[in-house]
């Protein structure tokens, strides 16, 4: 088994190995790619230049392309989503920022009423950055961590009771089970020609016949799965054996330590680069 999650032939995404290349950041501890990034994060949104936010964009961009081992359409959507949110923000901010606080830098455009002030787009820029930056930490471990190795880890790590931790795994994977009844549910309504018709109020009759079929799947399904878990046993005892134990290696810490160090470190780099101004 390879260190990616891959879907079997009827459908269950199973864990990836987290015993594969160290380059690999699939195969580290759920805990440290959600918890690491956390003080970067919050130096990022502090900050209020251009290079600090940049910086820590581009840390978790190199650590995403070097060992996040996406797919070249995710790769691609993330690129496309994060400048496209950058860019609207710039052009936003310069919109709407108000001009006398930045009516002392360059005019670049003038529409009518409406002048486009330097000031203003390099505040929407860096603001852009800053959401940018935080959005590429975040998906450090939301592109790279399976939600049940992130549930295990947390017992095991954290000591997080085991029946709230399975619970609310349980309650997880709820999501796709609803979206699997909705595919299931719109089928039938094509097949018995109960489309509706175009329009928004054809769409919301459609919708509105997809919400009774919807519920009784999700209370027979929630049923199905309370009467598994009893018949197992699970909250019998206070612990419980684990098919998958997720370890705490010498590459986690060192990957929490790197992670850890960027929030201090990247904002002196950046203040060195701007040759000390603020």
């Amino acid at each position: 088994m390879t260190a990616r999650a891959v879907r079997n032939p009827v459908g269950v995404v199973t864990e990836p190995d987290l015993h594969g290349s160290v380059w690999d950041l699939r195969t580290y501890n759920p805990l440290v790619k959600v918890l690491g990034p956390i003080p970067a994060m919050v130096v990022a949104i502090g900050s209020r230049d251009l290079f600090t936010p940049a910086l820590f964009a581009a840390l978790a961009l190199a650590l995403l392309l070097g060992g996040g081992r996406l797919a070249a359409r995710t790769l691609g959507g993330l690129l496309i989503g994060v400048t496209t949110l950058v860019a609207v923000m710039t052009v936003s901010f310069g919109i709407w920022t108000d001009p006398s606080r930045v009516d002392h830098t360059h005019a670049l455009l003038r529409l009518g009423p409406l002048t486009l002030w330097s000031g203003a787009l390099e505040t929407g820029f860096a603001t852009g950055l800053r959401v940018g930056a935080v959005v590429l930490l975040a998906l450090l471990s939301g592109l790279t961590t399976h939600g049940a190795d992130l549930v295990r880890s947390m017992i095991a790590q954290l000591r997080v009771p085991y029946r709230i931790g399975y619970a609310g795994l349980a309650a997880l994977r709820f999501v796709p089970r609803f979206a699997q009844e909705l595919d299931t549910i719109r089928s039938a309504h094509r097949v018995r020609g109960l489309s509706g018709g175009r329009g928004p109020v054809a769409g919301v009759r459609r919708y509105a016949g997809y919400a009774i079929p919807l519920l009784a799947g999700g209370i027979r399904h929630a049923d199905r799965v309370s009467l598994s878990m009893e018949a197992r046993g699970f909250g019998a005892y206070p612990s419980r054996t684990e098919r998958r134990h997720i370890p705490f290696r010498l590459r986690d810490g060192a990957l929490l330590a790197l992670l850890l160090a960027g929030a201090p470190l990247v904002p002196l780099l950046a203040h060195h680069l701007t040759g000390g101004t603020p």
